[in-house]
This record gives C-alpha cells, sequence and structure tokens, in this order.
C-alpha cells in the first residue's frame, strides 16, 4: 500500500469479527500455496493468477485484489526489481528469478491480506540471503505487535534489523496496513520508525505488516502501466507479510505461512527461505 497522509477513523474489530478474518487469510495461504506448487520455469504470471482466481471462487470467496481500485488481477506477480503491484503477464518465469506472490480474498465479508517470496532454484546466494533477512525481519515486527507498543516500535524492529544491520533499503514509499472488510484500512504501517510513536496498539486492532526491501537503494519507481512499483536501481527486492490482531502480550498471527513452507520443501524448482531465529 502506498504511503497516505489521509486520517481516518481506526476499525477495532470484535473477537467475532477477528474469527471471520483470520477464516479468510487462512484461505488466502492456501492460495498462495497453491500457486507455489505451480511455479516452476516456463510458467507465466497469468497462468498463477488464473490459477489463484480459479482456486479461491471454488472455495466460496472472493479475490479481493481484482476491480480494487481498478487493479485488474487476482495476484500481483512481482519478478526480481519489481517490488510489489506487478501485474501478471505472459512473461515466462526463469530458474534464475524471485517471484512475489501478493494475493488477497474475501470470504464472509471479510478480508484476507499475505504475501510471499519465492527464489526460483537458480537464485544466488546472495539474493537468498537478501530473502532471508525480509523474511526475518517480519516476525521481528510483529514481536512488537502486542498491546501496549506502536506502529513506530514495529516500523523500527524492521528498519533496524534490515537497514541498521544488514545494509538494506527499506522501502519508505510503501506501507503495512489494517485491515477488515476493507482491504485498505487505517493505521498505515511503516517498516520504518521511532520507537514509542504512532499510534497505540489497542485490543482489536487488525494489521497488515509487510516489510518490501530492496538489496541496494531504498528508492522506488512506478512503471507506465501505473501498478508496477520497480527499485531504482534495479536491484533483486523481497516482500513477506502477515496479517496480526492486537488481542493480548504476545502477537496473533492469523496468517499462516506453514502450507506455503511446506511446498516449498517439496516443489524441487523453488528454494527453501530460512528464517533466522
Amino acid at each position: 500500500m502506498f504511503q497516505s497522509n489521509e486520517k481516518k477513523e481506526i476499525y477495532y474489530k470484535t473477537a467475532d469479527e477477528i474469527a471471520l478474518i483470520r477464516k479468510s487469510c487462512l484461505l488466502n495461504c492456501r492460495a498462495i500455496a497453491y500457486v507455489g506448487s505451480l511455479i516452476q520455469p516456463g510458467v507465466t504470471g497469468k497462468y498463477l493468477d488464473e490459477k489463484a482466481e480459479e482456486f479461491i471462487r471454488d472455495n466460496g470467496a472472493l479475490p479481493a485484489f481484482k476491480g480494487y481500485r481498478g487493479y485488474p488481477n487476482t495476484l500481483t506477480v512481482s519478478l526480481n526489481e519489481q517490488v510489489v503491484h506487478g501485474i501478471p503477464s505472459d512473461v515466462e518465469i526463469t530458474e534464475n528469478d524471485v517471484v512475489s506472490i501478493d494475493c488477497g480474498t474475501i470470504l464472509d465479508g471479510f478480508c484476507g491480506d499475505a504475501a510471499y517470496t519465492f527464489a526460483m532454484a537458480g537464485v544466488q546466494a546472495n539474493v537468498i540471503k537478501l530473502l532471508t533477512v525480509t523474511k526475518t525481519s517480519l516476525y521481528k515486527g510483529i514481536e512488537q505487535a502486542i498491546l501496549g507498543k506502536r506502529i513506530g516500535d514495529i516500523g523500527f524492529a524492521i528498519f533496524d534489523y534490515c537497514e541498521r544491520l544488514h545494509k538494506y533499503g527499506v522501502v519508505r514509499d510503501l506501507v503495512g496496513h489494517g485491515l477488515g472488510r476493507d482491504m485498505h484500512e487505517d493505521p498505515s504501517v511503516p517498516n520504518h520508525g521511532k520507537r514509542g510513536t504512532g499510534v497505540m496498539l489497542r485490543k482489536g486492532l487488525v494489521i497488515a505488516i509487510e516489510p518490501m526491501i530492496n538489496m541496494g537503494t531504498k528508492e522506488v519507481n512506478s512503471l507506465s502501466d501505473a501498478w508496477t512499483i520497480v527499485s531504482r536501481d534495479l536491484k533483486p527486492s523481497a516482500h513477506y507479510e502477515h496479517t496480526v490482531a492486537i488481542t493480548a502480550n504476545v502477537p496473533n498471527i492469523l496468517t499462516s505461512h506453514d502450507e506455503i513452507e511446506e511446498i516449498e520443501k517439496n516443489n524441487v524448482n523453488v528454494l527453501e527461505i530460512p528464517r533466522i531465529l
């Protein structure tokens, strides 16, 4: 999501609403896992998009991205230097590509949102490190998603790990967001910030945390299709996303990457991306 200065009322969810969001989120992750099982050299983003829409509709849900602000597809499929919002195309995936899949669903009136970056079998070790650090940073941010913390604590944790420690570029122009009946709600959840600042994390807040990290510069450009965002120096980028509810003094993750990670182990065309514990 693009950074916005527009402020709206924050919508805090009930326990029943959070349960419905979790249901949508888990279906969403199953759709990403299914897409991950299909990734191989020669497959196109357009094919993956068609299969994802079929899967989502067959499971009684709607693709949340399709038609959202005019977006034409079910998935965003972002390759290599494409940070986010890549429109699925007829370009064939190769064994050397980084493939970021972002997907949204609407089930029982509530949205689910998640993203995962796959590395094809020929991806180089320095790019695997970028993906590993980005994936780990997601959980660094989630550790801060508890009652009494603030939005700035989440952003600081991601920034400190990715940019200060590992010298990668943390994208400033794109942020995480609130989630509920609408795909993008307040508050914005930047991947940088100051500890102890920003919106207080109160019970019932549901947010999507999604580090978007570049190997080189933090700066990005928008392509002529008005959707695809690329790193300005055209170096690889990585993107991972979980949806989290603020309910207690421990993080409450509504999405699950477990099935996606199982696909990584079983699909010989992609590499397994570890998380540093």
